[in-house]
């Protein structure tokens, strides 16, 4: 794939040093992708973080090619195409036909089930996920993902070539999103219902980023475009049937309101510029889908909205530490710290519960069950055994690293 991601990948790929093949099947996207990396590169330069000679031989090692034999001899293999799991299987199980044995055949899906991708390609053993964070040529931080039937040197493979082209790679379990994005879920979900039940796009948004996150959940969605999460809705079988679960969000993609792509999404944007500015259109649509749906609309305290956020976040962590998906809450918080915004000087999720008290995280979410139901706030059974003993995540990885090395 020679879209914004997979030439994003080119580039930190050949800036790092390694040769690289380009390829889609579509001949436009290829000279797009190829002059993609050509101004990247070429800005790299202006800037000073390249010297001609480096940018010279970084755009020199990239070559193109339309079809996947192109990838024949390849030694690695991330794909970085649409986005649907029917698109992603034809596209491994070409590759598993026609790349020598031993490639590894990495997958860049930001949810999809890699033992579903995996299986398509008739050598399971082969392949992992490599989750790469757009910009792929300037955000450092990359999902390893391990499939049920990754094999070890595979996963090395992918730890060593992270690490060449200077990013972090992070080894995770395989479920849907993941780590990050699974637990973006949870932060998004609650940020969807609090719009339906008083807030506004912008008032959640100024609380979380004076909390310090990079930047408010809305305004994320609309740099991102909300068309992707919705075509990603569209594509699990799991959902809830909650009528007002990411209802805001749909509506809006459903409005043509995609974000900054297409001039409006949850903020309007001027012409050729990415400051979000407030929306009485979207405010009173929003109302009117709250009114529709029978939710009464209220006045929501700050605290509220930053603590429904941050703690759906934390208990879907505690939820993932308990599954295995990441093996440490440390792990956790490299994600959420280099992937997703999160304020370093708070640590990440997990460090920050740490910091106020597993028990407080889990008295709040009490709170909110009592208020809004067990839906959404069931806690976690790690995190209310953490709290009940009186401890923290990292005591819980303390005697877990114990257990393990007294085996």
């Amino acid at each position: 794939g020679a879209g914004t991601m997979g030439s994003g990948i080119a580039i930190s790929l050949a800036t790092a040093g390694f040769e690289v093949a380009l390829v889609d099947s579509d001949g436009r996207a290829l000279s797009a992708g190829l002059e993609r990396i050509r101004s990247t590169i070429s800005a790299a330069l202006d800037k000073g973080r390249l010297d001609a000679a480096s940018a010279a031989a970084a755009f020199d090692r990239v070559r193109t090619g339309q079809g996947l034999e192109a990838l024949q001899d390849a030694d690695l293999v991330i794909e970085a195409v649409f986005e649907g799991l029917a698109v992603k299987q034809h596209a491994f199980a070409s590759l598993g036909r026609i790349c020598r044995p031993g490639t590894v055949l990495a997958t860049n899906t930001s949810t999809l089930d890699v033992d579903a991708i995996a299986a398509a390609s008739r050598r399971p053993a082969d392949v992992i996920g490599m989750h790469f964070f757009s910009p792929a040529n300037i955000m450092r931080l990359v999902e390893i993902v391990r499939g049920r039937s990754t094999a070890p040197d595979v996963i090395a493979t992918a730890r060593s070539v992270t690490r060449r082209m200077g990013k972090i790679g992070v080894v995770v379990g395989n479920c849907f999103g993941f780590v990050g994005n699974r637990m973006l879920y949870a932060y998004g979900r609650e940020n969807q219902l609090l719009m339906l039940e008083g807030s506004t796009p912008a008032g959640i948004d100024l609380v979380l980023e004076n909390f310090g996150m990079a930047m408010g959940p809305n305004a994320v969605g609309d740099l991102a475009g909300l068309d992707v999460g919705y075509r990603v809705r569209r594509e699990r079988r799991d959902l809830t049937c909650d009528p007002r679960y990411y209802r805001v969000a749909d509506m809006l993609v459903e409005a043509g309101r995609l974000g900054q792509k297409t001039g409006r999404g949850a903020y309007l944007y001027s012409q050729g510029s990415r400051k979000p500015v407030r929306d009485a259109e979207v405010e009173a649509l929003i109302a009117g889908e709250s009114q529709r749906l029978g939710i009464e609309r209220r006045a929501i305290a700050d605290q509220e909205i930053l603590e429904r956020c941050l703690f759906g976040l934390i208990n879907e962590g505690a939820l993932i530490l308990s599954e295995g998906i990441a093996a440490t809450p440390a792990d956790i918080d490299v994600i959420w710290c280099n992937g997703y915004g999160f304020p370093r000087f708070r640590g990440g999720p997990m460090f920050f519960a740490d910091t106020i008290g597993p028990a407080t995280v889990l008295d709040g979410i009490n709170r909110f069950a009592a208020f809004h139901g067990r839906q959404y706030w069931t806690p976690a059974p790690l995190l209310s055994e953490i709290a009940g003993n009186g401890g923290t995540f990292q005591d819980w990885r303390n005697v877990k690293a114990s257990v393990a090395g007294s085996l």
